[in-house]
């Protein structure tokens, strides 16, 4: 259970500026947005980050190919994820770019603790790199000589640079794991990155001189540091490590959500580069897999790459909110289809939530007078609410919205079969009837707090026309959800279907 009188720090990965935002990007933004807007019902003092890769090769090469400077070329493009972010109603607190002042003094003062405490040197480094993921492999870890992530040729590169000493974190690491046995979730890419340093730790290479678009290194300004040093310490930049120690203080260590592609840096570099600086490994890495489109890993080669907005189009934020906190498990490879969109769409919104709040605002309309009446302190639904809570508040907390919401979907599902049964529609306007449909508009107004953090709009609109004036993020749960709660007499107003089936 959460204590709800910590902050809590939510993180994205950080999007490299020149990729086109897809629904890969997405679906983990999406996750961090819920799992952000949970914990601000429980009343926390939340942090979510999310923001752009903006240094390395990578992003030097895209600009000289587009004739202009790599920081005008990251200005022209940070702009897609900001629109697609501001698209599916993200609610992030910052976004953070790594070209800002803010991330270069962070960095900065990073590498100078890991340097004064003995863990950099200078050593000439020959090995095979691959720019895509700005990352060095060994012979054996290459697919057919191509990388293994991107599926694209790697170059030789021999360059003298300066490394980090990794190897001398090995044990320090291994007594991490042990001690925090739920540092990387799932288990399985716990044992991955357990695997990994068992292996043994090479030390890796954190500058580079062949490129300047880059933070220079404070003892070396001839070296440009290394993009994934670069790039984590985002995650710190943000929460104050330079420009605010008392939110540094309160706020660190965060908690990250990260595709398996990034583990390795995220589970093994990150935690022995905080070490070194004498700072506390993330709380948590919630490690999922990849959104698949027909089988495939999304890749522009494969032209298999799908826009937010594409689907914002057909299926409205909510639908899309929805479909990948509650279609897809967090964790394991998903595959999306066209075709499973629609029929989850279908199911839950059409024919389950927009379906309960068309039938009791008409009923309502018809045989209250367009007057709410209150529920019963001894309703079945009650139960059903109680219970499923508990399953839905950890849920969330575990950062598991699939299984949040198969328990706030069984309470509309219940209240649904609740209302068949009884049959308000039915019967002549008296107590009876008052008693059933004042159950059902406290579970909608219970549901316009449970279900908001995937589906926010679907949500206000419910409370709207259930006469309910307070926005549900003012809310605050367990309390709000309380059985009871829904005062006697609001109007009540019928409408469009909340969510129009499609075909």
């Amino acid at each position: 259970m959460a204590d709800v009188t910590t902050p809590y720090y939510v993180t994205t990965p950080i999007y490299y500026v020149n990729d086109a935002p897809h629904i890969g990007h997405a679906y983990t933004t999406i996750t961090a947005d819920a799992v952000a807007r949970w914990n601000r019902l429980l009343g926390r003092d939340v942090h979510f980050l999310t923001g752009t890769d903006e240094h390395g090769l990578k992003v030097q090469r895209a600009a000289e190919d587009n004739n202009c400077l790599p920081i005008e070329w990251a200005d022209q493009t940070v702009v897609r994820f900001k629109d697609a972010w501001t698209q599916l109603e993200i609610s992030n607190d910052d976004f953070i770019r790594t070209s800002e002042e803010r991330h270069y003094s962070a960095v900065q003062k990073l590498l100078q603790a890991c340097y004064d405490n003995g863990d950099v040197d200078l050593q000439t480094y020959e090995g095979l790199y691959c720019v895509s993921c700005e990352a060095y492999f060994n012979e054996a870890d290459l697919d057919d000589g191509n990388c293994p992530i991107h599926g694209r040729p790697v170059e030789h590169v021999t360059e003298e640079n300066y490394f980090f000493k990794l190897s001398r974190y090995e044990q320090a690491l291994k007594d991490w794991y042990a001690s925090h046995p739920d540092f990387v979730v799932p288990p399985t890419k716990r044992n991955e990155a357990l695997g990994f340093i068992n292996q043994g730790l090479e030390d890796f290479s954190i500058s580079r001189t062949s490129i300047d678009w880059g933070i220079p290194l404070p003892w070396d300004p001839a070296h440009v540091t290394y993009v994934w040093f670069d790039a984590l310490t985002n995650y710190i930049t943000a929460a104050g490590y330079v420009d605010d120690p008392e939110m540094f203080d309160t706020h660190w260590p965060g908690i990250h959500l990260i595709g398996k592609d990034i583990l390795r840096f995220h589970c093994v570099y990150w935690p022995a580069m905080l070490m070194s600086a004498g700072l506390a490994p993330p709380e948590r890495v919630h490690v999922h897999g990849f959104l698949l489109v027909g089988g495939e890993k999304m890749s522009k080669t494969r032209l298999n790459q799908i826009a937010p907005a594409d689907l914002i189009d057909e299926f409205g934020v909510d639908g899309v909110r929805h479909h990948f906190l509650h279609g897809q498990t967090f964790g394991p490879d998903g595959d999306f289809s066209h075709e499973g969109m629609i029929a989850r769409y279908n199911a839950d919104l059409a024919n389950n939530l927009g379906n309960l709040l068309s039938r009791v605002t008409t009923v309502v309309t018809s045989k209250c007078g367009g007057v709410g009446p209150s529920a019963s302190p001894d309703s079945p639904l009650a139960a059903i609410v109680a219970e499923e809570y508990q399953k839905i508040s950890d849920g969330w907390d575990q950062i598991a919205p699939s299984v949040a919401l198969d328990s706030t979907w069984k309470i509309i599902h219940e209240t649904n079969a609740y209302l068949e049964n009884a049959e308000p529609w039915k019967s002549e306007p008296g107590p009876d009837v008052d008693a059933v449909l004042g159950d059902a508009l406290e579970v909608l107004r219970i549901v316009s707090i449970l279900a908001s953090p995937a589906v926010p709009n679907a949500c206000a609109e419910i409370r709207r026309r259930i006469g309910l004036d307070e926005d549900h993020t003012q809310e605050r749960v367990p309390e709000s959800v309380g059985w009871g709660q829904y005062p006697a007499g609001l109007p009540v107003l019928k409408g469009d279907p909340l969510f129009p089936r499609l075909k």
